[in-house]
């Protein structure tokens, strides 16, 4: 058998990970997080506790790449083009996308909202994920650099909205609005037990409608 190479080795060092993340997540939502131990998930992964500590260096950073990678994952259909300038067709795209997925992935994000439910975990969740914000300059405090970048996007999409819109328009309070009606949308999604397809479809075009 030839030697691996370090592209190789990388890969697999990836997978590794991976596997790590979801038998966390599924211990986080399940135990809880605080309840959890590097050695369950370990135990589990099939590795030794010490190895562990060679993919995360800590539970704090295992909970920080899960939730990272999680809004990765959704940020990849932001701006596909990855030009920092999101269009509305862009915007549509985005939102359609995103529902896909929840529908598709059903049972890990049922998990993962388990897992943003807990008291521990939402300190850690409002430095990595887009949030309400008061001033657009204050928008990457807290945030993580992937959701920097995300934040800007949206700020530069619903300021340039300004030119066509009553003087009263206020593009910060709709961006929040924005990312209140898309977080409850996603919650009513991730636990409904049948869906009227025709309805869901609907409220999607709906949201689409409001803010694009």
């Amino acid at each position: 058998m030839s030697p691996k190479t370090p592209e190789q080795f990388q890969e697999i060092r990836e997978e590794k990970r991976t596997l790590i993340m979801d038998i966390a997540l599924k211990y986080f939502a399940s135990e809880g997080y605080h309840k959890t131990t590097i050695s369950q998930i370990a135990k589990h992964a099939g590795i030794s506790k010490g190895l562990m500590y060679n993919y995360f260096k800590s539970k704090e950073h295992l909970l920080s790449d899960i939730i990272d990678r999680t809004m990765e994952d959704i940020g990849r259909y932001f701006d596909p083009n990855n030009d920092g300038f999101l269009t509305e067709q862009e915007f549509e795209l985005f939102i359609r996308k995103l529902f896909n997925v929840l529908r598709e992935k059903i049972d890990f994000w049922r998990l993962f909202y388990q897992l943003l439910m807990q008291n521990e975990v939402r300190q850690q969740l409002m430095k990595s994920t887009l949030g309400p914000v008061k001033n657009p300059q204050d928008v990457y405090s807290n945030s993580s650099k992937f959701m920097k970048v995300v934040t800007e996007i949206m700020v530069d999409y619903f300021f340039r909205k300004k030119e066509r819109k009553p003087e009263d328009y206020d593009p910060v309070l709709e961006m929040n609005m924005f990312i209140y009606t898309i977080e409850g949308f996603a919650m009513m999604t991730v636990y409904m037990d049948e869906v009227d397809e025709i309805y869901y479809e609907k409220t999607i075009n709906k949201i689409i409608e409001l803010y694009k």
